[in-house]
C-alpha cells in the first residue's frame, strides 16, 4: 500500500518555496509571516511521520527507476532535524535579513525551503537514482544562497558547484557499480559482500557522502562561503542540512549496502580520512582572525569524529558518529548564530576589531559558551558523551586513531577559547561602545538550541535510546549507550586535556599580550610555520591544485590550436603561394621550353620504369 503521506515533507516545502520566490520586496512583514508559516507546517508534519513506518512507490522510468520513497525510524529523525533547523534559521532570519539582505530575502525563504524539500527527498528514497536525483536538486540551493552574498560571492558559489559536482560524479558512477553487483538500485534490498569490485563501488559512493558532509579534501570552498555568503546559509545548508545528509547517507551506505566488518580495509581509509579531517581542519581553525571563517573550520574537523565513528564499524563508534552527527547540527548552528548576532550588533566578524562584547551582549556570550563548550567536549554537555562514544571505538581499533581524535580535541578547545576570548572577553573595542543585545528573533533559536545541547547532554538516553540507537538495528543488542556508564579512564584523559587547552590558552595569551593571539607560539613554531605558510597558500587545496591544472592544459591545447591554425592558415597558403608562383614563372609561353620539359619529364618517366 502507497502511503502518500510520504510525499508531504517534499511537496509543503516546495509549494511554499514557490509562493515566496514570487513575493514582491514590498511585502516584507506577509513574507516573513509566510515563511514562518510554511517552516511550522514543515515541521509539524515531521513530527507527524517520526516514528512511523511507511513506504511509498510509483513505477516511474523502467529498468528498476521506480519512485520509492521509505519511511524508518532513522531517516523520519533525519527528517524531523532537518525541520526543526530550517524554522529555527527561519525565524532567525527575520532579523539577520532585515536590512542588508532586505531586497534578497524573499529569494533566500525560498531557497531555503527548497534546500528541504531537497534533503527530505534524498533522505526518504530508497531508490538510488531517485535519491540523486534530489541529492543533485541541493546543487541549485547551494549556488544560489552562496550568490545571495557579497559581489564576489558568485565565485565561491561556483567554487562550490564545481567541488560538489566532481564529488557527485564519483557518486553516480558509485551508484551504477552497486546496482550492477547487486541486481537491483533499491537501498533496503542491497547487502553487498566486500570485494575489489564492490571496494571500488563502496570508495566512490563514500566520496559523494563525504563531499556533501564536508570532509576534507572536499572542503575547501566552506571558509570562503563563511565569508561571502549569508550567514544564515551557512547555519543551515553546511551545518543542519548538507552535513546530516552526508552522514545519513554514509551510514547508510556502511550499515545497510555493504556488508562492512572491522576487517574490511574500506573500514581503515574511512578512520584515517576521519582522523586527517580533524587535525588538519581545526589547526586551520586556530589560526583565523575571523569569526565566520574560524567556526568554518570547525565544521569540516568535526565531520572527521563521525566518519572516524562510523568508520570503525563498531556498535559504540557508529553510534558515536551518528549521535555527533546531531550534536553537531545544533552547536555547530548555534556557533553561526551568535557569530551573526555579533555581525549584526557590531558590524563585522574581523576579531582584531571586537573585544568586550561579553558584557554588550549577555545572552548571545551566554549561548556562544554553551556552544562552544559543546563542541570541545566539555562534560557534561552533548558533544562530551558523543565525542566519548567515538573516542572508545576508535581506541578499540587502534589508539593512533584515538591519539589523533584526542588531538583535535585540544586544539578545538584551544581554538575557542581564543574565539571566545577575542570576541567577547578582553578590552571593549572603542567602535563598539553603542552594541547592544540582538533582537529578540535572533535569541530564540540560539537559547532554543543551546538548552537542547544541555538536555541531549544530561539526558543522553533520551536521543540515544529514541533516535540513534534505532538506526543500527540488531548491532545494538547486548550494548549500552546512554546514560554516564563513558570509561572512567577516558573521561579523566578528555578532562586533562581540556585542562591543558586552558592553560595553552594562559600560556598564549601572556606570550602573545592578547586572546587573539594566544595561539600564535603554534602558528609560528618551527615546524608549523612553513606547514601553515603553505597551507595558506592554498598548497594543498585541490581546487586550486585543479585550477592551476587546468590553465596548464588550456595553455597547451591553446597553442596546439593556434599550431594547426597557423599550419591551414599561414603555412599551407604561404607553400601554395610560392609553388603557384614558380609555376608561373615556368610557364613562359615559350614553345621550346614546353618542349625541354617534356623531354626531361620523360626522361624521368623512363629511368623509373627501366628500375
Amino acid at each position: 500500500m502507497n502511503d502518500t503521506i510520504l510525499l508531504y515533507p517534499i511537496i509543503i516545502p516546495l509549494i511554499f518555496a514557490a509562493i515566496l520566490i514570487f513575493m514582491r520586496a514590498s511585502m516584507k512583514g506577509l513574507r516573513e509571516t509566510v515563511a514562518v508559516a510554511g517552516a511550522i507546517v514543515n515541521f509539524a508534519v515531521a513530527i507527524f511521520l517520526f516514528k512511523k513506518e511507511l513506504v511509498f512507490s510509483l513505477p516511474w522510468a523502467g529498468f528498476g527507476m521506480d519512485f520509492s520513497l521509505r519511511l524508518m525510524q532513522f531517516n523520519g529523525f533525519v527528517v524531523l532535524a532537518a525541520a526543526f533547523f530550517s524554522l529555527a534559521i527561519v525565524v532567525y532570519s527575520m532579523s539577520f535579513l532585515k536590512e542588508k539582505f532586505s531586497a534578497s530575502a524573499g529569494a533566500f525563504y525560498s531557497l531555503l525551503f527548497l534546500a528541504t524539500a531537497m534533503t527530505n527527498g534524498a533522505v526518504l528514497a530508497d531508490n538510488l537514482v531517485i535519491m540523486l536525483f534530489f541529492w543533485e536538486g541541493i546543487l541549485i540551493p547551494l549556488y544560489c544562497m552562496i550568490a545571495l552574498g557579497n559581489k564576489d560571492a558568485y565565485k565561491t558559489a561556483m567554487k562550490a558547484f564545481i567541488i560538489v559536482g566532481i564529488s557527485d560524479f564519483c557518486m553516480m558512477l558509485g551508484i551504477i557499480m552497486a546496482g550492477h553487483i547487486s541486481g537491483t538500485l533499491n537501498i533496503s534490498q542491497m547487502h553487498i559482500p566486500m570485494g575489489h569490485y564492490a571496494n571500488v563501488a563502496f570508495l566512490l559512493l563514500m566520496i559523494g557522502a563525504i563531499s556533501k558532509a564536508g570532509s576534507m579534501p572536499f572542503h575547501s570552498w566552506i571558509p570562503d562561503a563563511a565569508v561571502d555568503s549569508p550567514l544564515p546559509f551557512m547555519a543551515l545548508m553546511p551545518a543542519a542540512l548538507e552535513k546530516p545528509l552526508g552522514i545519513y547517507f554514509l551510514s547508510r551506505i556502511t550499515l545497510d549496502m555493504f556488508q562492512l566488518s572491522p576487517a574490511s580495509h574500506m573500514t581503515t581509509v574511512l578512520m584515517a580520512i576521519g582522523v586527517i579531517t580533524i587535525l588538519c581542519a581545526v589547526l586551520m581553525a586556530l589560526i583565523q582572525k575571523d569569526f565566520k571563517r574560524l567556526l568554518s573550520y570547525h565544521a569540516i574537523s568535526q565531520v572527521g569524529y563521525m566518519m572516524l565513528g562510523i568508520g570503525t564499524a563498531l556498535p559504540i563508534g557508529i553510534v558515536g558518529g551518528i549521535f555527533h552527527m546531531i550534536n553537531h547540527a545544533m552547536y555547530k548552528s548555534c556557533l553561526f548564530l551568535t557569530g551573526g548576532s555579533v555581525e549584526k550588533q557590531a558590524g563585522t566578524t574581523e576579531l582584531s576589531k571586537l573585544g568586550g562584547l561579553g558584557l554588550k551582549m549577555p545572552i548571545t556570550f551566554t549561548c556562544f559558551i554553551i556552544a562552544a563548550a559543546a563542541i570541545s567536549g566539555v562534560p557534561p554537555l552533548n558533544g562530551f558523551f558523543s565525542k566519548e562514544l567515538v573516542y572508545d571505538g576508535a581506541l578499540q581499533r587502534g589508539w593512533i586513531f584515538y591519539v589523533g581524535a584526542l588531538a583535535g580535541s585540544f586544539l578545538t578547545a584551544a581554538s575557542f577559547l581564543k574565539l571566545g576570548h577575542s570576541a567577547f572577553m578582553g578590552k571593549l573595542n572603542d567602535s563598539n561602545k553603542n552594541v547592544k543585545e540582538a533582537p529578540l528573533p535572533m535569541l530564540l533559536p540560539m537559547i532554543t538550541i543551546a538548552g537542547v545541547c544541555i538536555f541531549f547532554g544530561l539526558f543522553n538516553t533520551v536521543p540515544l535510546n529514541n533516535f540513534i540507537v534505532p538506526a543500527i538495528g540488531a548491532r545494538a543488542l547486548g550494548h549500552v549507550f546512554g546514560g554516564f556508564h563513558v570509561s572512567l579512564m577516558l573521561t579523566a584523559i578528555t578532562v586533562i586535556v581540556l585542562i591543558g587547552a586552558l592553560l595553552n590558552h594562559l600560556y598564549g595569551v601572556k606570550k602573545g599580550g592578547s586572546g587573539l593571539n594566544a595561539a600564535d607560539h603554534i602558528h609560528h613554531a618551527p615546524v608549523m610555520s612553513s606547514v601553515y605558510n603553505k597551507a595558506e597558500q592554498n598548497v594543498a587545496d585541490p581546487y586550486e591544485a585543479g585550477m592551476s591544472f587546468a590553465k596548464i592544459l588550456s595553455g597547451l591545447l591553446y597553442k596546439i590550436d593556434r599550431g594547426v591554425d597557423w599550419i591551414y592558415n599561414s603555412f599551407v597558403v604561404t607553400t601554395s603561394f610560392i609553388f603557384s608562383h614558380i609555376i608561373c614563372v615556368l610557364h613562359d609561353g615559350n614553345y621550346s621550353s614546353y618542349l625541354i620539359w617534356s623531354i626531361v619529364g620523360g626522361a624521368v618517366i623512363l629511368i623509373a620504369l627501366i628500375r
